[in-house]
């Protein structure tokens, strides 16, 4: 990418410089809070709760950057009685840079590390009625030429308040990161 700048929802400006991608760490924590809470989209936890994830979960995380400040991110963990698979909690892109596939590059970096450490499966949980995310995971299934599995998680009423149900996703096994085309 060019060091070309875009105006912000906010505003402010922000340069579409290079993109890196890195494991979280702590000072990410309020940065990611904002980006979840911006897209309007996600359920928003605690500020606390994206602070721990980047203590905690950094490892089985990443970060995008643009000219060192967050605009995406993937929070994951390994699942306890499933090491081999990694449930991706939330991914969210900044509106400065939607629509240019990072939330796909987002994905394979991480699950690229974490095939090199064990994990075979991505696991996620996605409400029917979310087509974006659906075809982002149906996309990275597709790249990573692994079988995509869906079943009913958590019904409505699980909730205890008014929320959609939820539906897991599997996607594997996995073995090797798809091939990568790197832009300029």
């Amino acid at each position: 990418m060019s060091g070309k700048h875009s105006e912000r929802a906010n505003g402010d400006i922000l340069s579409t410089g290079r993109i890196v991608i890195e494991t979280p760490t702590k000072r990410d924590g309020a940065a990611l809070w904002r980006i979840a809470r911006d897209s309007q989209k996600l359920d928003l936890n605690s500020s606390y709760q994206y602070l721990l994830w980047c203590v905690d979960f950094a490892d089985t995380s990443v970060v995008a950057r643009v000219d060192g400040e967050a605009v995406g991110f993937v929070i994951a963990y390994r699942r306890p009685t499933e090491p081999d698979a990694a449930l991706v909690w939330q991914v969210a892109v900044d509106a400065s840079q939607r629509g240019r596939g990072l939330a796909g590059t987002l994905l394979d970096d991480l699950f690229g590390r974490l095939v090199n450490d064990g994990v075979r499966y991505l696991d996620t949980t996605i409400t029917p009625d979310n087509d974006a995310s659906i075809r982002l995971f149906a996309s990275f299934a597709k790249r990573w030429n692994a079988t995509l599995e869906s079943s009913r998680l958590f019904e409505a009423d699980d909730f205890p308040d008014v929320h959609e149900p939820e539906d897991l996703y599997r996607i594997g096994p996995l073995s090797a990161p798809p091939a990568t085309v790197v832009s300029d």
